[in-house]
């Protein structure tokens, strides 16, 4: 490890543990109970919102996209390369117990992610006839009344998802293609990325719409696709799975495991790890939240919610269970120092023979390219947040984008990420004190959608019947928010 590196990774692991995981987790307990464990009682609910129809605008089409692709989008971002090097690498690092304190980060983190895309919707802005954009600079600005740290805000998360994530993901899309065509030289990582910049040029130059519409295919196919392979892995090894669960628990909590203070460690991998990959309370998937055109701001943060689960339950578990089950040794061994990509891919070569290699970069290979898209399409909607809609300045931002992407396809990854890890947690701390001080919206939101569903009628929310605090743009009436008189709305209850 470089000096620079060393001494970023110090100050970071003082961040973390000193600011970001207090503040992420007290946060999170405290919505939870002031909201009588919502993530939980709701999951019902969570599920049922995933279909709902997108309301028609003023000419009789769909306002914005839908619930259903906000969710592809923001899954998009979500599942990527932290899925299997970010679990591989959390196991190398933090032991099978650190996959027990990413299960439980995510359920605490499910209700900052509902609070976070719930204000993002309260809060969000029309960009177009038919469009929406919003997140955590606008619900600072606009919530909070202080512009600067809502600049401050979108700053870090452009440098951070759209630049550095995406160019992470570019990195590990090339090394893994290098590596399973057994050509691993400069020529080849230079072709890689041209392609690469190319598709993601001629998707971004697209726009949300475009950015959705191609997310809402990939992410479903590339999530069951890894979640059969993993199952299939599991059930091969199934002699194996007692054990695994038995370490998950036992090394989550055993001093025997993690000796010498490192059992913080453990817990402060789990949580970063599962933190980078589920985005829960990070502040970058309400930007994909806030697009969707829905009737009620809880609506969308409970799908948003529901998306952590998806990441976190599923994706990351199934990584964790192919880890564990196939490559039980290797795990005990990880001294050794095998990086987390290798670990994953090691483990399903044992499973399943030399052809899971290429399965695995094809794989590797949707997951990393739709979060680029992801991270593109928050980074659009900070950018104008900061600059308003300039098509100039919109331009320059996609062509630094795809050449970011080039860049990552042949730099070397280490310092990126570790440098990524600690603006992660600068992006995280503001935007966790942000919700933080708009708790009371969060909660008089939820008490309305709850009083109406109770009531028999079907939520929808106008300024009417609550005023949240600062300035709303939307949500002035019935006939803007639904597309018809309110008297129909109120006949259609589900």
């Amino acid at each position: 490890m470089s000096t620079l590196e060393d001494w970023i990774g110090t100050i970071g692991g003082y961040l973390w543990s000193w600011a970001v995981l207090p503040v992420v987790v007290i946060l999170g307990l405290y919505l939870t109970i002031r909201t009588g464990g919502v993530q939980i009682r709701l999951l019902p609910e969570m599920i049922r919102r995933l279909t709902d129809k997108t309301p028609p605008g003023p000419d009789g089409k769909a306002q914005s996209i839908s619930a259903f692709q906000a969710f592809t989008v923001s899954a998009a971002s979500r599942v990527g390369v932290g899925n299997i090097a970010g679990v591989g690498t959390a196991i190398v690092t933090g032991g099978p117990g650190a996959v027990f304190w990413m299960w439980l980060m995510s359920i605490i983190g499910a209700a900052s992610a509902f609070g976070e895309s719930t204000l993002a919707q309260i809060y969000k802005v029309k960009d177009s006839p038919r469009g929406f954009r919003g997140g955590p600079a606008y619900y600072i600005q606009h919530g909070l009344g202080a512009r600067w740290a809502g600049v401050l805000f979108a700053v870090i998360l452009i440098i951070c998802f759209p630049f550095v994530f995406s160019a992470l993901q570019a990195n590990t899309i090339s090394a893994s293609l290098s590596s399973t065509l057994g050509n691993e030289t400069a020529a080849l990582s230079w072709g890689i990325g041209i392609v690469l910049a190319l598709m993601t040029a001629a998707v971004v130059f697209g726009g949300a719409r475009r950015i959705a519409s191609v997310t809402d295919k990939v992410v479903p196919v590339m999530a069951l696709l890894y979640l059969l392979v993993g199952l299939v892995i599991v059930a091969i090894n199934i002699e194996n799975v007692p054990e695994m669960i038995v370490s998950i628990f036992r090394d989550a909590f055993t001093m025997n495991a993690v000796t010498g203070g490192a059992w913080g460690t453990v817990v402060l991998i789990g949580v970063q790890r599962g933190m980078f990959s589920n985005e829960a309370g990070l502040g970058s998937a309400p930007n994909a939240g806030a697009a969707a055109a829905v009737t009620h701001p809880v609506k969308q943060g409970f799908v948003q919610s529901l998306g952590v689960y998806f990441d976190t339950l599923l994706v990351c578990s199934i990584t964790a269970f192919i880890v564990l089950s196939a490559s039980p040794d290797l795990v005990a061994a990880n001294e050794t120092g095998t990086p987390g990509i290798e670990m994953t891919q090691t483990a399903m070569v044992d499973a399943l023979g030399p052809w899971a290699g290429s399965l695995l970069t094809f794989i590797i290979f949707l997951l990393a390219f739709s979060s680029i898209l992801g991270n593109y399409f928050y980074g659009q909607a900070n950018i104008e947040f900061i600059t308003g809609e300039n098509p100039r300045i919109l331009t320059v931002f996609r062509m630094l984008v795809v050449l970011a992407i080039l860049a990552g396809s042949v730099a070397s990854a280490s310092l990126v990420w570790t440098f990524a890890d600690q603006i992660m947690g600068v992006m995280a701390l503001v935007n966790l004190i942000a919700v933080a001080l708009l708790t009371p919206v969060i909660f008089r939101a939820l008490k309305d959608y709850e009083t109406k569903r109770k009531a028999g009628i079907e939520p929808v929310y106008t300024v009417k019947d609550f005023k949240p605090r600062g300035y709303v743009e939307f949500w002035q009436d019935y006939e803007q928010v639904t597309g018809y008189p309110p008297e129909k709305v109120q006949r259609e209850v589900k």
